[in-house]
């Protein structure tokens, strides 16, 4: 069967509040969203000093969930609904902002090396302006693939059904092997996909993709078959794409301008909707103006 190609999408330095940068594959203006994922950054690893590594201070968002995945490492969240949750290697930690919630990351004060992926995931439209909430996954479905290990993030593959709770249908897998392998399984038709070599690089249907370098698949497809290198880990995600297109800006996801504007609005204000946390994570980020006018 003949497919539409795969887009190689290479990523992109970014900042990551005070500390070492990341690299960032979605969104970029050839690829918006890859089902209801419409942010994926990339850190590490990053090794660090004893007081220089990640701080992320108190900042909003809204219509959309946070998903970090920490493959090496340790990151503590803390948000206005008075959670704080350290996530280690293997974990998960998922929170959903809804109507409004802030939160902030920090790493260790005494150093050491992150190597994590951050997601967001954009909530359906009638889901928008939900109640925030946390939720931490310490133990996920993990099982053997030939010579590659399968861990499950999201959705449900093989039998296997991992216990993130997201509210679209979507699909997230960690594949990694010590050895070189190749590796098939099955796909949704209706699904459109991403692959991500976190380590290494692998080999999809003629093509390489080196580390850092994002394989979009469109729809149709009912099988991966992949040619993994030695040492090398991929990161797949997939969903069914989005019947419409979310608007992103600064931390917030929603589904028009206004929604936008008024969370900023909110937001500077400070009056109430994201909560606070404690002074030890410093101040508020303030919102950068909007890149339009309201009307337009």
């Amino acid at each position: 069967m003949n497919h539409a190609p795969i887009q190689r999408i290479p990523a992109r330095d970014a900042p990551l509040g005070d500390g070492p940068g990341v690299r960032r594959l979605l969104p970029v203006r050839s690829r918006r969203m890859i089902g209801a994922w419409c942010f994926l950054d990339h850190a590490g690893p990053l090794t660090f000093a004893d007081g220089k590594g990640l701080r992320v201070g108190p900042h909003p968002h809204i219509g959309l969930q946070t998903f970090t995945w920490v493959m090496s490492g340790e990151i503590r969240h803390s948000d206005s609904l008075g959670n704080t949750q350290s996530v280690r290697a293997g974990q998960i930690n998922l929170m959903t902002a809804g109507h409004g919630i802030s939160h902030a990351e920090v790493s260790p004060a005494e150093g050491g090396v992150i190597h994590a992926a951050q997601l967001w995931i954009a909530l359906p439209e009638d889901l928008t302006d939900m109640a925030p909430g946390f939720e931490h996954y310490p133990q996920l479905p993990s099982w053997r693939l030939g010579e590659a290990t399968c861990t499950l993030l999201v959705g449900a593959l093989q039998g296997y059904q991992a216990p993130t709770r997201v509210h679209s249908p979507l699909l997230g897998l960690d594949l990694e092997c010590e050895r070189a392998t190749t590796t098939e399984f099955p796909l949704d038709p209706d699904f459109e996909y991403g692959l991500l070599p976190l380590a290494g690089e692998v080999g999809v249907e003629g093509e390489t993709f080196a580390r850092d370098e994002l394989a979009y698949l469109a729809p149709g497809r009912t099988r991966l078959a992949l040619e993994l290198a030695p040492g090398t880990k991929v990161l797949l995600i997939g969903g069914l794409p989005f019947v419409r297109d979310v608007v992103m800006w600064w931390n917030f996801v929603g589904h028009d301008k206004a929604q936008i504007a008024a969370a900023r609005l909110d937001w500077e204000r400070g009056d109430g909707r994201f909560g606070s946390l404690p002074g030890e994570y410093g101040p508020r980020m303030p919102a950068p103006a909007l890149p339009w006018r309201m009307g337009s």
